[in-house]
C-alpha cells in the first residue's frame, strides 16, 4: 500500500490509500482541486501525504516544486486566490522570499518549494508513512 501519492491523477480520482483504513475526510474534494490547480500552474513533483493517524495538523499535506522563487510565488498566489474564491480561509507564510511558501486551509497544508530548498528539508521523508524494512540483527553492515 502506497501512502504517499506522487501523481496529480491519483488525487483527482480520489483514490486515497487512507480510505481503506478510515473514513475519507471531508477535505478530499478540496484536495483534488488543489492538486489540479497546482498541476495547471505547472508545479512539479506534486506529492500528497495523508496525515490521518499521524498528526492532528490536518487531513492532508501537499508538497510541490516551482522552478524559481518567482514561479513559487506565482503558484502560491494563484492557489491562495482560488482557495479563497471557494469560500475557504487560507493562511500564507513565506511570500516575501518565495523559497518556501506554506498555505494552510486548516485541513490541508500545502508547501511550495524551490528545488534546492525542497531537497534540503525533504518533508516527504519526514512524513513518510512506510517504515524501512527491518534489518536483521546479525547484519555486519549495521553497527
Amino acid at each position: 500500500v502506497r501512502l504517499i501519492r506522487t501523481t496529480a491523477e491519483g488525487a483527482r480520482r480520489d483514490t486515497s490509500p487512507a480510505k481503506s483504513k478510515a473514513k475519507t475526510p471531508g477535505s478530499a474534494p478540496l484536495l483534488a482541486e488543489i492538486v489540479a490547480w497546482l498541476d495547471d500552474a505547472k508545479a512539479e513533483d506534486i506529492v500528497t501525504i495523508p496525515l490521518a493517524g499521524k498528526s492532528s495538523l490536518g487531513d492532508y499535506m501537499v508538497v510541490a516544486t516551482g522552478r524559481s522563487d518567482r514561479q513559487v510565488g506565482a503558484i502560491a498566489g494563484q492557489l491562495q486566490e482560488k482557495i479563497k474564491a471557494k469560500g475557504e480561509t487560507v493562511r500564507v507564510e513565506g511570500m516575501t522570499a518565495c523559497d518556501w511558501v506554506l498555505l494552510d486551509t486548516g485541513d490541508i497544508i500545502i508547501h511550495v518549494f524551490r528545488p534546492e530548498v525542497r531537497d534540503f528539508y525533504n518533508l516527504e521523508k519526514m512524513w513518510k508513512a512506510e517504515l524501512p524494512p527491518e534489518i536483521p540483527h546479525d547484519d555486519p553492515s549495521q553497527h
